[in-house]
């Protein structure tokens, strides 16, 4: 009697379930850093239409710290106005007024962007090709286990997860099992998280009564304001126009009791898409923009209907070993724009943070800051979402229903709101990640916050920088350290003395990461001179603080005359200087004064390996 084959088995440092785009932007990430992923997904094909499609302002910033925004900004449509409309006398809709789309004072890209999500998915699908990691398609889990061996799962190094991988019905090789020794596994397996559930982990919150229906299509209207960020309150509901490439628009529509009376399952009482189809919505859509209308051009790309709910998970991880992210972790209304990208978000924030405690760098223990920063950031996210959705979906104020949504508040929640929903507010918590003990240094640059871009003048050859453009996503810290004027011959010695502190042995750069590594493994030093380009030399700045030619700026504006400059006081930073950490994720971790290296040292100490072991 022959014997059944052996199931496979196979060893991998991060296993990825789901490659939507928080499992893409971890995989890529991850790929980048060096760390071995494999990257799995039930569906046997991408999504080609349809989905989110929204980018924020410091979703692009994001992109660009990998390499991928120039591309973004080639295929995306670029969005910088806003509409609003509310109802006019003679029974239809009328504009109220237009406004920039994107309010947030230090948007580096001051527009939203729609970039369906089928192309951004083939954006990070190309950069995982050229790394050689690709999505296993038609691959579901069936099991996932946490060892319980407490030696185990303190061993940052220890494979503690094992997962029982099983070919779906359209794979090339149907039910085949594999058993995947992961160090650490990512549930982006969406709202309906198996991840999740197996982990028994609740989504706490609620579900609200608003039933909203989503149209793509091409159209055929006289609206004119078809290709703005349009926000529609009318007699008959709400609508959201957003526009998209080949000339497609989005439509959220907001339905009425009676048309959710005629989508709903009599059986169940709730909205469902088998009692919908898209003449419903386009119906409810042409009441609600009257005197306009609106029709396709041929077929309706894509069309969905969804229940607002509102909802954050009651953690984000089990035992620093599992984790769940995007959708699986947060659920809300997408006319904010910000599923997908708080998704991304979610994984930026912890593919660095894998990446170091892998390296035998951090303490397994800077993993605990994921949960902490963006369990926060979800709760506030549903925070907004719940006060914008119920402005959006509320009655207009008219006449005859006072108590209702006036287009001033409005407008003034969606400006009030812009901070945040660009992406630019996002403000982690103090934590090991985040110490805020000399936010006094850089008054304007908050601690916990992206790094503010800023133009500065590169000393050796007067060329304009963006600092951002300075701080990839390459997994280093970045110590950016703004020297003052040179010329001052007590500020020189500071900056001298700065140097020597840097290079004692017991110093940040010399023990994180472990002895024996090179420092610009960790940390990539930029030095910010106060001064004129014309009278500055890069060699003025200490051979630490230059570890290249290209890593010299001074604060002064360019030759034209129109870039750069005030870079010290957008900063908040004083004559004196400072040294801002500024985390592999472009967010700002410490700031200090140039004689407080020990501060500094303290902060790598509380987070690297050495700490506990």
């Amino acid at each position: 009697m022959d014997s059944l084959p052996a199931m496979k088995e196979s060893y991998t440092d991060v296993l990825v379930i789901g490659a939507g785009p928080a499992g893409l932007m971890c995989a890529q990430a991850l790929a980048r850093a060096g760390v071995k992923v494999r990257i799995i997904d039930k569906r046997c094909a991408f999504v080609s239409v349809g989905h989110a499609d929204g980018i924020q302002p410091r979703t692009i910033e994001v992109f660009n710290s990998y390499g991928m925004g120039e591309r973004m900004l080639r295929e995306g449509i670029q969005v910088h106005m806003a509409a609003f409309y509310n109802p006019g006398p003679h029974g239809g809709i009328e504009r109220s007024g237009r406004a920039p789309d994107v309010t947030a004072p230090t948007a580096r890209y001051p527009f939203e962007m729609t970039v369906h999500q089928g192309a951004l998915e083939t954006m990070f699908l190309d950069a995982m090709d050229s790394m050689g990691v690709y999505v296993e398609r038609s691959l579901a889990p069936v099991s996932v286990n946490i060892s319980e061996d407490e030696s185990i799962i303190k061993d940052p190094q220890a494979y503690a997860v094992t997962a029982l991988l099983q070919h779906q019905p359209t794979s090339a090789t149907p039910n085949e099992q594999e058993m995947v020794h992961a160090k650490y596994v990512l549930g982006s397996d969406g709202a309906h998280s198996w991840t999740r559930r197996t982990f028994g982990i609740t989504m706490e919150g609620d579900q609200t009564k608003y039933v909203w229906g989503v149209l793509d299509m091409v159209p055929d209207t006289d609206f004119p304001d078809i290709r703005n960020r349009t926000a529609i309150h009318s007699h008959n509901g709400s609508c959201m126009v957003i526009p998209r490439e080949r000339d497609i628009i989005r439509i959220y529509i907001q339905l009425t009791e009676e048309d959710i009376k005629r989508v709903t399952n009599p059986e169940t009482g709730r909205a469902e898409m088998k009692f919908c189809n898209p003449d419903i919505l386009l119906d409810v859509a042409n009441r609600s923009f009257k005197p306009y209308y609106v029709k396709p051009v041929g077929e309706i790309e894509w069309w969905t209907l969804y229940i607002i709910g509102q909802r954050v998970a009651s953690k984000f991880s089990v035992k620093e070993r599992v984790f769940i992210a995007g959708d699986a972790c947060h659920t809300h209304s997408p006319k904010a724009g910000q599923g997908m990208n708080a998704s991304m978000q979610d994984t930026h924030n912890l593919a660095w943070k894998i990446a170091h405690v892998l390296r035998g760098w951090a303490d397994i223990s800077l993993l605990k800051t994921y949960e902490i920063e963006r369990q926060k950031f979800a709760q506030d996210l549903i925070n907004f979402d719940r006060k914008f959705a119920t402005l959006f979906s509320g009655k207009p104020r008219t006449e005859g229903a006072e108590d209702g949504v006036s287009h001033e508040e409005f407008v003034q929640a969606w400006k009030t709101f812009g901070n945040f929903s660009s992406g630019i507010g996002v403000h982690y918590p103090e934590s090991a990640a985040v110490n805020v003990i000399h936010q006094g240094t850089a008054r304007n640059l908050i601690i916990g916050q992206r790094m503010v871009p800023q133009s500065i003048i590169r000393a050796a050859d007067a060329w304009p920088f963006d600092i951002q453009d300075m701080l990839p996503a390459d997994t280093r810290f970045k110590v950016v350290v703004f020297t003052g004027d040179l010329s001052d011959e007590v500020q020189r010695e500071k900056v001298n003395i700065l140097a020597q502190e840097l290079e004692k042995s017991d110093s940040f750069l010399k023990t994180y990461p472990p002895p024996g590594a090179p420092t610009d493994t960790a940390f990539d030093i930029i030095s910010v001179m106060a001064g004129q380009k014309i009278e500055v030399d890069y060699t003025d700045v200490p051979e630490l603080l230059r570890p290249h030619w290209s890593k010299v700026f001074v604060d002064d504006v360019d030759f034209s005359g129109r870039v750069g400059g005030k870079a010290y006081a957008t900063y908040g930073i004083d004559s004196h200087g400072a040294v801002v950490i500024i985390r592999p994720d472009q967010f700002v971790g410490m700031i200090a004064p140039l004689n407080k290296v020990n501060h500094l040292n303290q902060y790598f100490a509380s987070f690297r390996i050495s700490a506990a072991h």
